[in-house]
């Protein structure tokens, strides 16, 4: 359990990060919430027998993975997020993904409950549940609304339509995937804003009788967030519904150019967003020295290389992505992750390395450009150790955060 921890979850700040929190706290809301967040990857095996399959998603073979191995990791994992709350992070984000190393969790709602358990004060960012694959939409509504209930009102329920290598594991025609999101969130917030019993007949979901007993404690439901690359109908749909969209990964003048759009859709409806309704999400580490920085940041170039290769075909099966969609993810990136050296993921901020002047300044840097609300901080990916990490999240908490709040 990480130092100054309590029992039962309870978090015991020290002096002066809890006199920090509450000269902060008199702010108000207009400061850039920063989360933490790890894809729990299982990088125990060589790097190099992925060249041996064509990605190291989908198809590679579960034959390497050890479920000792994985327990002491989860536990790991779940031990930094609680550090991360410790040391001051206003958020803890959690996704899911099927059929790859590069993520463990499987189920972001299981995962949320154990947060929910064991933390106390901070956000709990689930980006995301994956609507289209879902095939009970009022079951979801529940568990996310029972996470709530246990969190005491923590949760951001984030929706995503899952990326195409989600179709094929499990099992779902890519063709339909938008409709299916989008019958699946309306149902889902019905689930928790009308009250029950009333009939559900759709194009894919159908139910004689919703009146689920569990119900949110955030009214009229927790928020909702989207992530996206490019898209430009996950931007529009996003900005319809005046939700927070949060761009992953994606270059700063790309998430600028969706921002923008997205205050032009907001426009039209007659409403100006806020920097609330705009989040960021890059890797990060910090370290004592930029030399430490940049030797141990290294670590992030296994979840930058092969679990972002593969066939296209795995990444974008027939019919997942529109045309606009397809020509918008093209233009984004003209040079994928996987290709790019250490250096230029940097000078792209992809990824920001360095010590705590050096990362204070490039954040501030991409909060200052975007107008964001919310920046999202992959601190921990691949091979970084524990130690490493658990530092990084220190140095975050007493050095970086504070500034970035100033």
């Amino acid at each position: 359990m990480p130092s100054g921890q309590g029992g039962k979850g309870c978090v015991l700040y020290s002096g002066a990060i809890a006199e920090r929190r509450l000269a902060l706290a008199g702010h108000g809301g207009d400061l850039m919430d920063v989360f933490y967040f790890t894809e729990m990857p299982y990088a125990e095996f060589p790097e190099s027998e992925a060249e041996k399959f064509p990605s190291m998603r989908l198809t590679f073979p579960n034959t390497y993975f050890d479920p000792q191995t994985a327990s002491g990791l989860m536990n790991r994992y779940l031990d930094e997020y609680q550090h991360a709350e410790e040391m001051g992070f206003d958020g803890l984000m959690i996704n899911e993904h099927h059929n790859t190393p590069s993520c463990m969790d499987v189920e972001v709602n299981i995962t949320g409950g154990i947060l929910a358990r064991i933390t106390k004060r901070a956000k709990i960012l689930m980006l995301g549940n994956m609507l289209p694959t879902s095939d009970n939409p009022v079951r979801l509504a529940e568990e996310i609304a029972l996470l709530d209930v246990i969190s005491g009102g923590r949760i951001i329920s984030g929706f995503v339509r899952g990326i195409g290598i989600e179709s094929w594991a499990n099992n779902t025609n890519p063709i339909h995937n938008r409709e299916r999101f989008e019958e699946c969130h309306d149902l889902v917030v019905k689930t928790w804003t009308t009250p029950g019993p009333f009939r559900w007949e759709g194009n894919h979901y159908h139910y004689r009788a919703v009146n689920p007993w569990m119900l949110p404690v955030q009214k009229p439901h927790p928020p909702v967030w989207v992530p996206g690359t490019g898209s430009p109908e996950t931007v529009e749909w996003t900005a319809r519904h005046r939700y927070t969209y949060a761009a992953f990964l994606t270059p700063l003048d790309v998430a600028k150019n969706l921002f923008a759009r997205y205050r032009e859709y907001a426009a039209a409806d007659g409403w100006e967003p806020g920097p609330e309704k705009f989040a960021f999400m890059i890797c990060a580490h910090v370290n004592d020295t930029d030399e430490k920085a940049q030797e141990s940041g290294k670590a992030f170039l296994w979840r930058m290389n092969y679990p972002l290769r593969g066939p296209r075909e795995y990444w974008s099966p027939p019919g997942y992505t529109s045309r606009a969609g397809a020509a918008a993810v093209a233009a984004r990136r003209p040079t994928p992750l996987h290709e790019m050296s250490y250096q230029e993921l940097q000078d792209r901020y992809h990824l920001v390395v360095g010590s705590p002047d050096t990362v204070i300044k490039k954040l501030r840097h991409i909060r200052d450009e975007l107008g964001i609300g919310s920046i999202l901080l992959e601190a921990q990916g691949g091979q970084l150790s524990h130690a490493d990490t658990m530092r990084s999240i220190e140095l975050f908490g007493k050095e970086v955060i504070p500034a970035l709040k100033d």
